[in-house]
């Protein structure tokens, strides 16, 4: 007779895999600047001008993310100026803010965050941690954490 035993069969523990290590949240940027939908686009333009960004996230008093406002979004305002001779004034950015935002979690592997850059026309994404925004990813950012990666572990 054989021997019998009740602890089972053991399992060697699961190594955490360097993929799962790196996430959304290591390499976003966090301290955002962020637009109201009652500031004027004129307003916004001044702010982009000033700090040299592109575009933004347009948040409510909680945080949650309403939209994004973008360069893009106010040369169609100025493009519409001059044709209907309507001034650049105190149009407010909801008019012309984009509100399907493509977001991602801060827990997605930046691997998964390079796979739905992959298949969307954005170059950057808001990062949500329960439906609040916390921070920002850019492609940029995903090619320097695939660059660090690679200085400690591809071959």
């Amino acid at each position: 007779m054989g021997f019998t035993s009740f602890v089972g069969k053991r399992v060697k523990p699961e190594k955490k895999s360097i993929e799962a290590a790196i996430t959304v949240s290591d390499y976003m940027a966090k301290n955002l600047i962020t637009f109201k939908v009652e500031q004027s686009l004129v307003e916004v333009m001044e702010i982009l001008a000033r700090n040299e960004i592109t575009g933004g996230p347009v948040v409510d008093e909680k945080g949650k993310i309403l939209g994004m406002i973008s360069e893009s979004d106010c040369m169609e305002q100025l493009s519409n100026s001059r044709y209907y001779n309507h001034p650049t004034g105190s149009e407010k950015i909801e008019k012309y803010m984009s509100s399907d935002v493509e977001t991602i979690e801060s827990h997605v592997s930046i691997f998964d965050a390079a796979s739905q850059f992959y298949k969307s026309p954005h170059r950057r994404f808001p990062v949500l941690e329960n439906g609040k925004l916390v921070g920002q990813i850019s492609q940029h950012d995903v090619i320097v954490a695939a660059l660090h990666l690679k200085s400690q572990s591809w071959k």
